[in-house]
């Protein structure tokens, strides 16, 4: 987590070289148009060179210091999913946010704007920093969930612009505790597709674009 608590888009550019090289192809095309969808394309672009053989399908205003093995048109060889690990593969991208409060929620009060969650039984939940200023689709409200210390916790209201509300039954959940949106020890990228309807390229370039970014090999 950040040292302000604020969500982080982590980035394992050595998950990306893995998946392109399990693919088992020769000089593969990959695809790192749109920023590499929000994984950032001049950390990944730099991998990519120096693990692997592939050839990097760029958009024409991209700035790269270095062109080689570069183009601007031409199908890809590697689909996105594949390079990126949405599905299957390894995951290269992972939303993590931290626990801001928890506080007890008792049977039929409501959460979040317009209360469309309101709980059937008495809970607790959490105060969770991730909204859709950075990325965290609205439509997530009661549809997704969170891992919070191992567990898996439901995402329940609607979304907020910064935080979101989790509900964490008796489960002890403390100040401070990261929260994974999707990712490592998460879900995956193609399970928030599935429960909103956005695709899974769309979800990772709005959140690489809008979240704090941090880059590791």
């Amino acid at each position: 987590m950040s040292d302000d608590g604020a969500p982080v888009a982590r980035i394992r550019t050595s998950a990306i070289v893995a998946n392109v090289r399990m693919a088992g192809l020769t000089a593969p095309v990959v695809d790192l148009r749109r920023d590499a969808y929000g994984h950032g394309l001049i950390h990944v672009a730099d991998a990519l060179r120096a693990g692997t053989d592939a050839v990097l399908l760029v958009d024409e205003t991209a700035e790269l210091a270095d062109r080689d093995r570069t183009v601007t048109a031409g199908p890809t060889t590697l689909a996105p999913d594949v390079v990126f690990g949405w599905e299957h593969t390894l995951p290269a991208m992972t939303l993590v946010g931290t626990v801001l409060s928890t506080k007890a929620l008792h049977a039929g009060e409501g959460v979040s704007y317009g209360y469309i969650h309101r709980a059937s039984e008495d809970t607790r939940v959490a105060l969770v920093t991730g909204g859709y200023a950075q990325g965290v689709v609205r439509e997530l409200g009661n549809r997704a969930h969170v891992v919070i210390g191992d567990i898996a916790h439901p995402i329940v209201g609607r979304v907020a612009m910064d935080v979101c509300v989790v509900d964490i039954g008796d489960a002890s959940v403390a100040r401070g505790e990261r929260a994974v949106f999707f990712g490592d020890d998460g879900p995956r990228v193609a399970d928030w597709a599935y429960a909103t309807g956005w695709r899974a390229d769309e979800i990772v370039t709005a959140v690489g674009l809008r979240a704090r970014r941090e880059v590791a090999t």
